[in-house]
């Protein structure tokens, strides 16, 4: 079967699928419809039985048979209770003026009526023929919906709709220089792609991004629109998911149909996986997510040699992209974005903070050294915290103690000095945190105690901060044991000096149990088990290592997770004085920097 064939098949079935959805749509209108109208037909019937004639109201009125009349201001609709009847009726009179007065002087002549008059309701002056036009305003509502529903409104945003380009340029882009440099290449293909196709070479079809949240992977991709000044069309993969099927087919067609218009030019689809995640036989959303995901591999396959179209994706998760997606002719290229190193965060911060006013003595280049690990985003994230600290404090310039607040309140939490608690928990606390500090000061792999605090940030009672002046590619075995260590020197000093334990240890073991739980099944550093990636496997794929696999890789976290324990325990032992004095020093001051700290431990 020839190719436009299987697309003319294909395209024809997504049309026959949107017409039933559209039909069943309309069934369901029209028995909506249909059943308001029996609704209403049995309240006007309801209405007729419960009203009474004028002329029987007077009768009625006058026999002193009327207990209560309630009336509306201007409205010539009244309701009256019969006596010895449960439900009220509905009067038209002809004349409220004359009617009041009426009532009024067989109340003066004995009759016991409750005459109630109502200021006008916002509904009763509503013009009858607006609440006539109501229904058929529902179902022109009801129609417009179901038509945006059906993906009829055009999806995915061309930047800058009267040059329909992006201004960014890859001077806006630090961090990444390698990256840039393999970019250029498609900068040039865009360019000049007769060059390439004169010797025989093919255009990348597809370039798929990859890399943490935050890296700048949509950043990079406007930056080659920018320096190949093509038309750079930008959608999210969640925008073609649709509660009716066959709708995110259509619409990633329509979204190449608008790109071989606008070419040569850059698709840049943002979170791919969440329409590129591997295909099942399921039914239901996943068949629709199914139908998606091959229509853009039809799509990125139907591209001509003379249409110089580049689709960039970006994801968080490639492992969970679909194979068929990945292979030649498809996205040709996977590049990773990583967090950037020192340079390059040093890069990033000069540019976020051009349009910052910085004091003469904020170094730049040592908030790059303490924040090993940040991306590009979280950077940017902290020079503008700094910014609205300086504003709060008055300063007129941003100050160093400004960006250290803010990094402070990115990474563990806005400190809360207003709150109270008891002395036992602020000395619990003290010594918690102490316990961290004096373990990770005799662990030769840990860095250096920057800052330890018992004042409440976010959600922790205190914390210990470390210096970050290092980029670490790879981990070994000791020093992630050591880690296990330096988490549960908390824990351990409030067993050794309270002879109790706390909550406020929660998050120290729930991060020591992933690191060894990774140690064993991920990282294959387990004596007894081997270099074996346990991780992810299905339960008949574990069964291979043995029945009682399991209870092996239990036994094997929990070895590590109390070896850690009792070697922190032991330092803490051996030097108790030193926890003492630091504890101490912090329910003093509440807080103890890195100078001071390291003066406990001069001779």
């Amino acid at each position: 079967m020839s190719k436009n064939n299987k697309n003319n098949k294909e395209n024809k079935k997504e049309k026959q699928t949107r017409l039933w959805a559209l039909l069943i749509s309309l069934i369901i209108l029209l028995v909506a419809l249909i059943g308001l109208s029996v609704y209403l037909m049995q309240n006007k019937e309801k209405e007729d039985e419960n009203t009474l004639a004028y002329t029987d109201l007077i009768k009625e009125i006058s026999a002193g048979n009327i207990e209560k009349i309630e009336m509306q201001t201007g409205s010539t609709t009244v309701k009256v209770k019969v006596r010895n009847e449960e439900e009220e009726k509905t009067a038209i009179v002809p004349n409220t003026e004359s009617f009041i007065t009426l009532v009024q002087s067989k109340v003066e002549e004995g009759n016991e009526i409750e005459l109630i008059q109502k200021p006008r309701s916002f509904i009763s002056q509503i013009p009858s023929f607006i609440i006539s036009f109501l229904p058929t305003a529902i179902m022109l509502a009801l129609f417009i919906m179901l038509f945006k529903m059906q993906g009829l409104g055009e999806k995915g945003k061309v930047y800058d709709e009267t040059e329909r380009k992006t201004k960014i340029t890859f001077d806006d882009v630090a961090g990444l220089d390698e990256e840039k440099e393999e970019m250029k290449e498609i900068v040039d293909f865009l360019k000049k792609p007769e060059k390439y196709t004169k010797m025989g070479a093919r255009v990348p079809k597809g370039v798929l991004l990859y890399g943490k949240p935050g890296t700048g992977k949509t950043l990079i991709a406007k930056a080659i629109a920018g320096e190949a000044d093509v038309p750079f069309i930008s959608m999210s993969g969640s925008e073609f998911i649709e509660m009716f099927a066959g709708l995110g087919a259509s619409r990633v067609r329509k979204l190449f149909e608008k790109a071989r218009k606008l070419a040569p030019c850059i698709v840049f689809i943002d979170e791919i996986d969440a329409i590129g995640s591997r295909r099942t036989s399921n039914s239901g959303a996943e068949t629709e997510n199914n139908q998606t995901l091959n229509q853009l591999l039809v799509e990125m396959d139907g591209f001509g040699s003379e249409e110089t179209i580049i689709v960039l994706a970006a994801t968080n998760r490639p492992e969970m992209l679909d194979k068929a997606l990945l292979r030649p002719g498809r996205f040709d290229r996977r590049i990773t974005i990583p967090t950037p190193d020192l340079k390059g965060r040093l890069e990033i911060l000069k540019i976020h903070s051009k349009d910052k006013r910085l004091a003469e003595d904020v170094n730049l280049e040592s908030i790059a050294e303490d924040t090993a690990g940040f991306t590009g985003a979280e950077l940017e994230n902290i020079l503008n915290e700094a910014a609205i600290v300086a504003t709060k404090n008055k300063h007129e310039d941003i100050e160093n103690e400004d960006i250290e607040e803010a990094v402070k309140k990115v990474t563990v939490g806005l400190e809360k000095r207003e709150r109270k608690y008891s002395e036992k928990d602020k000395r619990l606390t003290a010594y918690h945190e102490a316990g961290h500090a004096v373990v990770s000061r005799y662990l030769p792999t840990q860095t250096n105690v920057k800052e330890i605090s018992i004042i409440p940030r976010g959600v922790a009672g205190g914390y210990t901060m470390y210096k970050s002046d290092e980029d670490k590619y790879y981990i070994s075995k000791t020093e992630m044991e050591e880690k296990l260590v330096a988490l549960l020197g908390g824990r351990a000093a409030e067993k050794l000096v309270l002879n109790d334990i706390s909550t406020g240890a929660s998050n120290d073991i729930e991060v020591a149990t992933k690191i060894a739980r990774d140690m064993v099944t991920k990282y294959g550093m387990s004596d007894k088990l081997g270099p074996i990636d346990f991780q992810g496997k299905e339960p008949y794929e574990m069964q291979m290592f043995g029945e009682d696999i399991g209870d092996k890789i239990g036994l094997e976290v929990k070895e590590l997770i109390n070896t850690a324990y009792n070697r922190a325990i032991s330092l803490l032992q051996e030097h108790r004085d030193k926890l003492d004095a630091i504890a101490e020093e912090l329910l003093k001051h509440e807080k103890i920097n890195e100078e001071k700290f390291e003066e406990f431990f001069k001779e």
